[in-house]
């Protein structure tokens, strides 16, 4: 293994997978620390789903796939997070970073959440989704990670204990050497450095410049500039993986209430049956996911959508009344033990809207390992895989990725024509 990667959540490692895969390394998509025999990779990602838990045990298993990734031969380790950099004032961002460093003995760390095929952009520590700020995106109103400040450092330094640095945009325009070179002189006073990029062709400078770096975090984007690297060292090689779709009933799974995700859903909806799972229902226990299961069952050939996405006054007044915690916890409980019945009855192929609801899902199927098929939108990838000796076909789509027709698309790409 050439480049490992350990990423805070399952949309975001398919993500992540989906960018290596494309740009020629042959990439294996793990589900949580492996603890058997694996396939040979030229990259592996693992998918924890440590985004918003407490930052003690996130530190903790991130720590855990570093070293099982170092056993692999990893000599390159990437830190995977949100290309909206979701987290709290106290992490889990921060300390990861600072942990992983530490392990490695690393200098000067590059963060650049930068998507730009998403509208993910970085200028002068201040990031971007498409033209606004991130505070102003949408993201302020995330029901558990709310990012109400745009300043990438400022945040980080709430998180951290050390100095975080800025290679600004003007630098980043005279490319690799300049990144490299002031990079260096950060490294003097600080472990971690944001670094602004708005194009493809930036964050490409920007891998050139980390050919070398122990530690790189960031967003998918980051990974742009990385195969080339290993290529120009000889040390790839096809990075072709087979993949073709399934005849298997489907259903989209919808937990994200994102502004893309409640216009995805709404989009879905027009053609197709969906079961609203309220929160205060689910909390009640006035819902089951037997009803759900018995209405994905009786449109198995519709492409019905189940869902807990609503607007976000919807879901304040039922975290108010029950707890945030408790309410995402029954959520995410509710997706897991659905998938589980679905496959189990024969629908196996799964499109999933939310980071929290993925992992919900991919946790219930007890899934191990997982391929990386066609890209179906920017950053989503299908994937191929075994639940129960079944074969599966996934799309794990973060909250704000996808096209108005994320969920038709993902479901013909991961099916065959009959």
């Amino acid at each position: 293994m050439l480049l490992g990667a350990i990423a805070d959540d399952f949309t975001g490692a398919s993500d992540l997978a989906n960018t290596l895969a494309r740009n020629g390394m042959a990439t294996t998509l793990f589900v949580g620390v492996p603890d058997g025999h694996v396939a040979p990779a030229e990259a592996g990602v693992v998918a924890l789903k440590t985004r918003s838990i407490a930052p003690a045990e996130a530190v903790r298993q991130s720590l855990d796939a570093l070293a099982w990734l170092q056993r692999q031969g990893a000599g390159q380790i990437l830190f995977k997070y949100c290309s909206t950099f979701d987290s709290t004032p106290e992490g889990n961002i921060g300390p990861v970073a600072e942990a992983l460093s530490a392990a490695l003995g690393a200098g000067v760390a590059v963060v650049c959440p930068v998507f730009p095929a998403t509208g993910r952009t970085l200028y002068q520590g201040h990031l971007f989704v498409g033209d606004r700020l991130l505070n102003e995106s949408g993201m302020e109103k995330h029901p558990l990670t709310p990012m109400t400040d745009p300043d990438i450092r400022r945040w980080l330094r709430r998180q951290t204990k050390g100095e975080v640095g800025l290679v600004p945009y003007a630098v980043v325009r005279q490319g690799g050497e300049a990144i490299r070179a002031a990079l260096a002189e950060i490294d003097k006073s600080a472990k971690l450095a944001v670094v602004d990029a708005v194009t493809d062709d930036d964050l490409k400078a920007i891998g050139a410049a980390i050919a070398d770096a122990r530690l790189i975090t960031g967003g998918s984007g980051i990974a742009v500039g990385l195969p080339d690297n290993f290529r120009k060292a000889g040390k790839l090689g096809t990075g072709d993986v087979a993949y073709s779709g399934i005849v298997s009933p489907g259903v989209a799974l919808s937990g994200s209430c994102s502004r893309a995700s409640l216009a995805q859903l709404a989009r879905h909806l027009e053609g197709h049956p969906g079961f609203a799972l309220r929160p205060d229902a689910v909390m009640a226990g006035e819902v089951t996911v037997a009803a759900a299961r018995d209405f994905v069952l009786a449109h198995a050939n519709d492409a019905p959508i189940v869902y807990s996405s609503a607007e976000p006054e919807a879901v304040k007044a039922a975290q108010a009344r029950f707890g945030r915690e408790a309410v995402a916890g029954a959520i995410e409980s509710f997706f897991g033990a659905l998938a589980a019945e679905l496959v189990a009855a024969g629908v196996t192929r799964i499109a999933v809207g939310g980071g929290e609801t993925s992992g919900a899902v991919v946790a219930a199927l007890a899934l191990q390992q997982l391929a990386i098929g066609p890209e179906i939108d920017p950053g989503v990838p299908a994937l191929a895989g075994k639940a129960e000796e079944k074969p599966i076909r996934l799309a794990l789509k973060s909250g704000n990725f996808g096209a108005p027709d994320f969920y038709a698309k993902a479901l013909a790409i991961m099916g065959v024509s009959r």
